[in-house]
């Protein structure tokens, strides 16, 4: 019996975008993260939801489920250690805000939250870190990707930007349905 393949069009971008090498970017080295912050290119195009004072949130541009999220430092550090106390701090808030924003963009039955640390741990860019959000539903179709090397993706990038950013709450702390926390700073 002979594998069937899937098309999985976004590999090839994915693909190229490795492969490639990448440019010099001032103060920042070369990775993906910190070309897309030296870019100067508005966050609709570079897909990042929010921005903090040391941490931001963007869309994963190859997904393993629409509402995938990257959680990172601005600053080019690879090991969680080597985060300073702001960045630490800001990062899970970050993380935990970024949660709150995918169950009320997509409703999910669950979620994935961790991070890839080093290669040998399966991280694509290991000397950046980042952490993901990924929104999970029971009979979803995630088993594709280990078995037929495709995603199945129900919208594009650009859909998934807006929904998030409109679900992305306005005061980091406040998580809708549970009444606001008393005695909090």
């Amino acid at each position: 019996m002979a594998l069937e393949r899937l098309w999985a069009g976004w590999r090839s971008d994915y693909l190229q975008s490795v492969t490639d090498p990448p440019g010099p970017v001032a103060g920042g080295g070369g990775c993906v993260f910190c070309r897309i912050l030296a870019s100067g290119d508005p966050d609709d195009t570079t897909y990042v939801v929010w921005r903090g004072s040391t941490t931001f949130a963007v869309l994963n541009a190859f997904p393993y489920a629409s509402g995938h999220l990257l959680v990172l430092p601005y600053r080019h550090v690879g090991a969680i250690e080597d985060l300073d106390a702001a960045e630490a701090t800001e990062l899970w808030q970050a993380v935990r805000t970024a949660v709150v924003a995918v169950k009320g963009a997509y409703r999910p039955d669950g979620l994935n939250v961790g991070a890839n640390l080093g290669r040998a741990a399966g991280a694509g860019v290991p000397d950046h870190l980042h952490l993901h959000v990924v929104p999970r539903w029971a009979g979803d179709s995630s088993f594709v990707t280990a078995v037929a090397e495709a995603r199945v993706l129900p919208e594009a990038l650009p859909t998934t930007h807006g929904r998030i950013r409109a679900a992305w709450p306005a005061d980091g702390d406040a998580v809708p349905g549970s009444p606001q926390r008393q005695g909090r700073p």
